[in-house]
């Protein structure tokens, strides 16, 4: 085989292996997020924070954390063993007490998960979210994804453990599997991805050396 052929081929071959690669990256970000199925409530855990919200009551609202033995310390209920309790249970037991104390009824009580967003991420870290929030929310508090990051491939990670799931980024946390203490994982992009101007021009200038070198002999 001639140099000239040689050189077609190996061209040929490079050109054929960059397509495929960018028909891959392209596939990999528009591929659609599979449907996480909706857990039942998990129970309270330590770390979360009990968010009270009581009418005309500045001093007896605000959030207060869960401790390591499932107690939180709310003002005039004093300390109350919420440890095993679901989010409703934590609700009407919290609200059930105020109003016991109060004259109006007017009672907000919300629990506050931890969740970590790390990965892709302009500012990762730990967050204390409302589950009435989306995946996309939670991303928000980090800062939002970053450019380097592919807001359609988000992972669930579990005690370091990556979950089978994929979650849609319109999903309400309390409607996920997420838990308190989960973490939320935005991938990178692909390289080619990435630089798809780069895969682009090293394509166009493989063509033209091809043609040129072909047009010589």
């Amino acid at each position: 085989m001639s140099a000239a052929r040689r050189l077609g081929a190996a061209a040929r071959a490079l050109g054929a292996a960059l397509m495929t690669a960018c028909a891959s990256a392209v596939a990999q970000s528009g591929a659609g997020p599979a449907s996480a199925v909706a857990a039942p409530q998990a129970a309270i855990a330590p770390g979360d924070v009990v968010r009270v919200r009581i009418w005309r009551e500045p001093d007896l609202s605000g959030e207060f954390a869960v401790d390591e033995t499932g107690t939180v310390v709310l003002p005039r209920l004093g300390a109350l063993d919420l440890s095993g309790a679901t989010p409703v249970a934590v609700r009407s037991r919290v609200t059930d007490a105020f109003e016991q104390i109060l004259s109006h009824t007017s009672v907000e009580v919300t629990v506050l998960r931890r969740l970590q967003v790390l990965g892709a991420v302009r500012n990762p870290g730990l967050y204390t979210v409302d589950p009435t929030m989306t995946v996309e929310d939670g991303i928000a508090l980090a800062g939002g994804v970053t450019l380097e990051g592919n807001p359609k491939h988000i992972e669930l990670l579990r005690n370091g453990v990556r979950l089978p799931v994929r979650l849609d980024q319109r999903t309400p946390i309390n409607q996920s599997t997420i838990r308190s203490g989960d973490q939320l994982y935005v991938k990178e992009r692909s390289w080619v991805s990435r630089n798809a101007g780069v895969v682009v021009g090293l394509l166009s200038v493989v063509t033209t050396a091809t043609v040129l070198v072909l047009r010589h002999y």
